[in-house]
């Protein structure tokens, strides 16, 4: 990732263990509270790790990849609490990214740098919470879970096509596990402020058809860092 990004990663964390460290001791816990829904702005933050561009017929381009752009999107979660402590938290959203050529480039047509095309991703995620100190008003909790990364309505760029003629992308889906590390914050008695940090591990095999049977391929781990903040309600 780049050094920004590490940044905000880092302060989220330290925000997190700050407010936990501060929890207050007043109960805000209700047994009848089952459910809690959140509304989050969300960053994510692709750490990709790309193969190289094949070309079919032909020959691997030593030296080639691509990366995949940050998004910033609204994001909607609901979490049902099995017991005070433990729940099982859904997430509903998606999101648009730039898919970009990197390294050598496909010389000398398509240099490093060219953006070859977009996808929105639709990314399911469930997780299995522990909620550390479900009575406080201040609710630090982590998860484990699993993914499902379905891949939307790829569409290649028209300066590729201006140089490769017409071409038909698509991506695979995928599913992988996640982490989670968060906290609820108690505005009153039904609402309160959340913060949220996710790894999911995403992969992918872009293939890019054209040219009556010539393709490209190449592989790629996403495996972003989700970083969110919102509110929530509590019932």
């Amino acid at each position: 990732m780049l050094n920004n990004e590490k940044k905000l990663v880092s302060s989220s964390l330290l925000l997190v263990a700050a407010l936990a460290t501060s929890a207050l001791s007043s109960p805000a816990y209700a047994a009848d509270e089952k459910w809690k829904v959140r509304v989050r702005g969300i960053g994510i933050i692709p750490n990709d790790d790309s193969g190289n561009v094949f070309l079919n017929p032909g020959a691997t381009n030593t030296g080639t990849g691509v990366e995949v752009d940050a998004a910033g999107v609204p994001e909607v979660d609901i979490t049902y609490m099995i017991t005070p402590n433990w729940g099982v938290e859904a997430i509903a959203g998606i999101a648009n990214h730039d898919v970009n050529l990197t390294g050598n480039g496909l010389a000398p047509a398509v240099p490093a740098g060219t953006k070859l095309f977009d996808t929105w991703v639709l990314p399911p995620t469930v997780t299995l919470q522990y909620h550390f100190m479900p009575e406080s008003h201040i609710r630090p909790y982590v998860g484990v879970g699993v993914n499902y990364t379905a891949t939307l309505w790829d569409d290649a760029t028209t300066g590729l096509e201006a140089v490769l003629g017409p071409v038909d992308v698509s991506s695979s889906n995928s599913w992988g596990w996640a982490l989670q590390a968060g906290l609820d914050y108690d505005i009153n008695d039904s609402w309160f402020f959340n913060v949220d940090v996710k790894y999911i591990d995403i992969d992918t095999t872009a293939k890019l058809g054209f040219g009556g049977g010539n393709e490209l391929r190449v592989d790629v781990d996403v495996d972003p860092v989700v970083v969110g903040a919102g509110i929530g309600y509590r019932f």
